[in-house]
């Protein structure tokens, strides 16, 4: 359904370290800065980047918006959210743990990276 998603981000610098972090955890590789400022993450099924916005304005997050990445393991959940609180993240909602939507059940981890945007790790269980 997706190209491609792309957020705003004030340090560019510190959100490429937060979302190295965090996607290693996940199984993919650094990301690279191109010659315009813009850190992309590219994958078979499609790319992630962020960017300082082209208006000149300060990045935000859109109250909410959450991107959502799916993890393979509780594991992994955790290990992504220790990855991003260890590079410049911050926790949201609740701590890492089960949640139940009827007769599914999700493990999920909240976050905020560098420029606030709101961040979800998910593992079906």
């Amino acid at each position: 359904m997706f190209s491609h998603v792309m957020l705003g981000a004030n340090d560019i610098q510190a959100s490429k370290t937060f979302y190295d972090a965090t996607f290693k955890t996940l199984g993919y590789g650094e990301g690279f800065v191109d010659p315009k400022g813009r850190c992309f993450y590219r994958t078979d099924t499609g790319s992630f980047a962020i960017t300082k916005p082209i208006n000149g304005e300060a990045a935000c997050h859109g109250n909410g918006s959450t991107i959502g990445f799916s993890a393979k393991s509780e594991e992994v959940v955790n290990a992504w959210h220790a990855a991003g609180i260890a590079n410049g993240g911050t926790t949201c909602e609740d701590l890492p743990g089960i949640r139940e939507m009827g007769r599914i059940k999700l493990y999920l981890a909240y976050l905020r990276d560098p420029s606030g945007n709101k961040l979800c790790a998910l593992y079906k269980l």
